[in-house]
Order: C-alpha cells, then structure tokens, then sequence
C-alpha cells in the first residue's frame, strides 16, 4: 500500500510541475508584454490559453539537429540529466501537512525523510552538470562559454544558499522540512506568526537572490545571454531537447518558490486557521491552497524581477556572490548563534 501510496504522490507532483511549467510559461509571456505595453499571445484560443498546448506540439515536431562535431551521447544526456534533478527535487517538499483519506493518514509529500534540507543542497550542486555538459558536448564556442559561466555561477551562489539555511536549522533544530513548517506555526508575542522571514530576515534576502542565480533568471541570466553568447548553452539544441531545458528553468523556479514557502514563508501553515472550526478534509485542503497560493506569490516576484532590472555584468555577478553575499550569509549564521546563546 505504502509503494502505491508513493506512486499517487509521485505522479500528482510531476503532473503539478509540469503542468504548472506550461502555465508559468503563459503567464511569464503575458506579464511581460503588460509591463511593455504589449499583447502577447493571444491567438490560440480565449485570450491565447491554449498557447503552452500549441508550444509544446510545435517543439514535438520540430527537427533534432545535433552538430556532427558533437557528442551525441553526452548531448542527448544534458538535458534528461537537466530536466531529471529538476523534478526530483520536489520529493521532500511539504506541500500540506496530513490528510485522511480511506481512513488513512496520508502525509503531503513524497519522501518523508530526516535530511530534507541535504537532499535539496545535494540535487541543486548536481543540477550544474546538465548545463556544463550540455556546453562542452555541443563543440560550440558560445555553448562552452555558457556551460563555463554557470559552473562558475552556480558554484559561487550554491555556497551563500547553502550558508543562509543553517539559520533557519539553528533556529528550527532540524533538518527535516516538515518540522521546519511545524516551527512556524508558533506566535511571536502572541500574534505575528513566528515565520522564518521575521526570524532569518537577512537569510530570506541571501537565499532568494541566490535562489535566482541558481535557476539562470534575471538579472542573473548571464549562461545564457543572448547578445554576448546567443542562447549560451543551449545553442546547438532544438526540438524536444530544448524543450526539456526550458520545462526544468520553470520547474525549478516552482521548486525554488515551494522551498523558499517552506523554509521561510510558514509553508502550509494558516495563521490563526486553529480557531476555526473547520472538518480536518477541510483544514488539509485549506493547507494545500494555502502552500500553492504562496508559491505562486513568490513565481510572480520571480517574472516581476525579470521584466524590471537588467542582467549584470559577469564581474558584477561574482563581486556580489563572494564579496556581499557570503560575508552576509556568514554574519548571519554569527548572529543568529549569538542570540541563540543570549536568549537560552
């Protein structure tokens, strides 16, 4: 029953990914030509929402060209290797807290495990290889160029990511994200919900603009910038192979934003929602609508960001990475130490 249980799960997350990607894809299209003073798609059906459907036959269908200089087998891996950790880094995201279901209670997340944080840290330092070794095996000068700026880049921001978490274990005492969430459910003088962007405010701001670095988005984009490498890493891809590195950016970028809810924003929690007198069905639905409506916030920021500011130049990135991201980061994990110290 626990495999069965396991497969449902499995199969409702990667369909909620994927399906949310396509979305995301619309909205971003949408957003952006609203900031310019522009339409958008709006040809395929009311108001263009069939348009993701109509992307996705059009990349079916394209040609694959690959270079004949290239390494077809390392070339045909980048981007499964891409789109893979991609989705597999949902599996110990919480995205509610228990639900009866069958006289069963079914916890909210695949992968209900005691190192949730390290499996994530472990994923996202993995997730570079895709992007190098798609770079490297396409034999192009700007794909290389790109594969080697987001080595660099990933490495730089996966250190100040991984630094402004250890606040938020200090101050939870656990690795596990469920726990986290369980944390926050706490009041701060009896009625500010005891979040971890009240508690961590300066990892909050480290962990989501490395959050941004770490999926390739603006203004931090440079693996990819157009005028200077073409496509980047990506250039020699087209078709369903470059399809499947679009669909694992957007799939991050929900992953980023479920884990940036979870570990700061109270996840499924509902402040005050315990005085309600609410059926736990209700209550467990509630959460999950809660978690979602979150996560779509903070994938809205990550549009707004990119339509607002422009990319860096590289040594702006890196002058920002090692020279104000990790002192913060660092400071941040003094601190908070500190007062851990003072207040036990």
């Amino acid at each position: 029953m626990d495999l069965i249980e396991a497969f449902f799960k499995i199969v409702i997350v990667i369909g909620a990914l994927i399906t949310g990607a396509a979305v995301m894809v619309f909205l971003e299209r949408k957003i952006s030509a609203y900031i310019q003073n522009r339409i958008g798609p709006n040809r395929v059906g009311p108001r263009g929402w069939l348009q993701p459907i109509v992307d996705v036959v059009k990349l079916v269908m394209k040609e694959d060209i690959v270079p004949k200089s290239a390494n077809r087998f390392i070339h045909d891996l980048a981007p499964i290797l891409s789109i893979s950790i991609a989705l597999c880094t949902f599996a110990v995201i919480p995205f509610g807290n228990t639900i009866e279901l069958f006289g069963r209670t079914v916890k909210l997340m695949i992968a209900d495990v005691n190192i949730g944080m390290l499996y994530i840290l472990a994923l996202t330092s993995v997730g570079v290889y895709g992007i190098t070794l798609a770079g490297w095996s396409s034999n192009s000068k700007y794909s290389l160029l790109g594969g080697l700026r987001s080595s660099a880049q990933l490495i730089s921001y996966e250190l100040s990511m991984g630094l402004s978490i250890i606040g938020v274990i200090m101050v939870a005492g656990t690795l596990r994200l469920d726990q986290v969430v369980v944390h926050q459910t706490r009041y701060l003088w009896g009625w500010l919900p005891a979040w971890n962007i009240f508690l961590q405010p300066v990892g909050f701001i480290t962990f989501m603009v490395a959050s941004f670095a770490e999926t390739n988005r603006l203004p931090f984009d440079l693996p990819e910038a157009e005028p200077e490498l073409v496509g980047g890493y990506h250039t020699e891809y087209s078709g369903m192979k470059f399809g499947l590195f679009f669909l694992s950016e957007y799939a991050n970028m929900i992953t980023s934003s479920a884990l940036i809810t979870t570990l700061f924003l109270g996840g499924w929690s509902i402040p005050f929602a315990e005085n309600l007198a609410l059926s736990p069905l209700t209550m467990s639905l509630l959460q999950v609508g809660s978690f979602v409506v979150k996560v779509f916030v903070v994938l809205m920021f990550y549009i707004v960001v990119r339509w607002t500011i422009p990319r860096f130049r590289y040594d702006q990135l890196m002058n920002l990475g090692w020279k104000v991201m990790l002192p913060l980061a660092i400071a941040n994990i003094l601190l908070t130490g500190g007062l851990l110290l003072a207040l036990n």
